[in-house]
């Protein structure tokens, strides 16, 4: 949660990329547990909530993982990937935060293959 400098509270519930069909009648309920929270401190709050996703398994796709359809208003309660990192640190935040993992998984490349070796015994 972060509240805007114009007083506009913004409530985000992080998913995974693949989130589970069954799951979103709770994340709803969630969302207006939030909502209700807020509201019983500050009645005359703006507040908006959003569902997060990260990243975009399907890039260069849209996001349209099929059990999204029909629970959420796409274009007013998710941010996926670009939407989701631009909206919080301005334009270009997804490309700088994809350009520092690819940076740092060269970087230390061969840390990374050592320590999943360890879960890789076949």
């Amino acid at each position: 949660m972060f509240e805007s400098k114009d007083g506009a509270y913004f409530l985000f519930d992080i998913k995974t990329a693949k989130p589970n069909a069954g799951g979103f009648k709770e994340l709803k309920r969630t969302l207006l547990e939030w909502v209700a929270v807020v509201l019983a401190n500050k009645p005359d709050a703006n507040i908006n909530t959003f569902i997060a996703i990260p990243y975009n398994p399907y890039e260069p796709e849209p996001y349209t993982r099929w059990t999204m359809r029909g629970m959420l208003d796409l274009e007013n309660e998710l941010k996926v990937a670009d939407e989701f990192w631009d909206f919080l640190g301005g334009k270009n935040t997804y490309k700088d935060l994809l350009d520092c993992f690819e940076r740092v998984g060269i970087e230390l490349r061969d840390e990374i293959d050592v320590y999943f070796k360890r879960f890789n015994k076949k």
